[in-house]
């Protein structure tokens, strides 16, 4: 048995490291066969009868665990931009605790690895039988959240082993994306934003290898943080996602304390960390919010902050302000998100190796929570 798993391997050393270079190869698959970029189109077979009544809901709740629940984060701003509906997002255990009120012209994503996730499937069963119309995004095909819903996405990311879920995150990120496209597709104010995301979607995965190839660079940052008590990860707008995802895998990996940082909430509170020992990641891309992101970084490095910037291919002005710099290939502003969590993966991957913690199984922890 031992060997077969060795074999499943391949030249790597854990599942974990498996996965996150596997996501050029997974993202290919979760888009297989559901866009043409000649023609611009989007089809999600699993909720193609229902997109009608999808359309004619007056709100969106999406609702998971997690690194799914982060990947609702992820994919919120889009989902409104393109739809023009309020988007909810919630954590399933909360939003059992609240009681909340769900109504008949609701549609509920619940989003889930496994499938199975308990406080995921509770809240599901709440709002099927307050008559809502139940989507389910899961990568595992049969599981109770596909067979309980009326309709969802299946996300095709291949089966993961590792308990920190990693290529399973971008392709929640990428089925809710493409979720979004099929939304705005009778729209004609939003086609030109349309086919820039497609065409985006197109050269995604080329743009993962590319920032793959950072693995070595990554690595000699972990050798210089791996000692420290704590890691601030800080961003904003498309990439708020990713520095809590970056956060909680850096948590589950390494058991350091880590924190993902609404760069806009640095003045209310966080801001009183900062000093030259703290370590702080800083993702910053010239997309909308970038003079914001700007005036987080230069308030960081005021109080003699040495923060590890995430940032684009030759935004040189940028990257001077930083002690390391991370360059990630520039893609369309909704897909950023996608691109710059990997260096975290690596990154925390990288930590974990070096503090001597075992990558693949985190101590208290299992891949799919089946109790509330």
């Amino acid at each position: 048995k031992m060997e077969i798993q060795q074999i499943m391997k391949g030249n790597f050393s854990s599942f974990m490291q498996k996965e996150i270079f596997e996501q050029p190869e997974s993202v290919v698959n979760t888009m297989r066969g559901r866009i043409n970029y000649e023609l611009e189109q989007v089809m999600l077979g699993g909720i193609k009868n229902f997109v009608p009544e999808i359309r004619r809901c007056r709100r969106l709740l999406m609702i998971g665990c997690g690194t799914s629940y982060h990947s609702a984060i992820a994919s919120r701003q889009l989902l409104e931009e393109l739809t023009e509906l309020p988007v909810m997002i919630d954590l399933a255990s909360d939003f059992l605790d609240r009681n909340t009120p769900i109504f008949r012209d609701d549609v509920c994503f619940f989003i889930s690895q496994s499938g199975e996730t308990a406080d995921t499937l509770n809240a599901l069963r709440y709002c099927k039988s307050r008559g809502a119309l139940i989507v389910g995004i899961t990568n595992t095909v049969g599981s109770t959240i596909c067979r309980e819903s009326h309709c969802g996405v299946h996300i095709n990311a291949g089966p993961e082993i590792g308990v920190a879920s990693t290529k399973a995150y971008t392709s929640q990120i990428l089925s809710l994306t493409m979720f979004a496209l099929v939304m705005a597709e009778d729209r004609i104010s939003l086609q030109p934003r349309r086919s820039e995301i497609i065409q985006g979607l197109k050269a995604l995965p080329d743009l993962i290898r590319k920032v793959l190839e950072l693995d070595g660079k990554v690595k000699d940052i972990a050798q210089e943080l791996y000692e420290k008590r704590s890691l601030l990860i800080m961003g904003r707008g498309f990439n708020f996602a990713t520095c809590l995802e970056g956060a909680l895998k850096v948590k589950e990996l390494t058991y350091m304390h880590s924190e993902g940082i609404q760069a806009g909430e640095l003045k209310h509170g966080p801001l009183a960390l900062v000093d030259s020992t703290v370590p702080i990641i800083m993702i910053v891309t010239r997309d909308h919010v970038f003079s914001k992101c700007m005036n987080a970084l230069q308030q960081v490095t005021a109080r003699d902050g040495r923060p590890i910037l995430i940032c684009e291919e030759g935004d040189t002005e940028t990257a001077k302000m930083a002690q390391h710099c991370l360059e990630i290939p520039k893609s369309v502003d909704a897909l950023q998100g996608i691109l710059t969590v990997i260096p975290m993966q690596l990154l925390s991957y990288h930590l974990a190796v070096l503090r001597g913690c075992n990558v693949d199984c985190p101590r208290n922890l299992a891949k799919s929570v089946t109790v509330e």
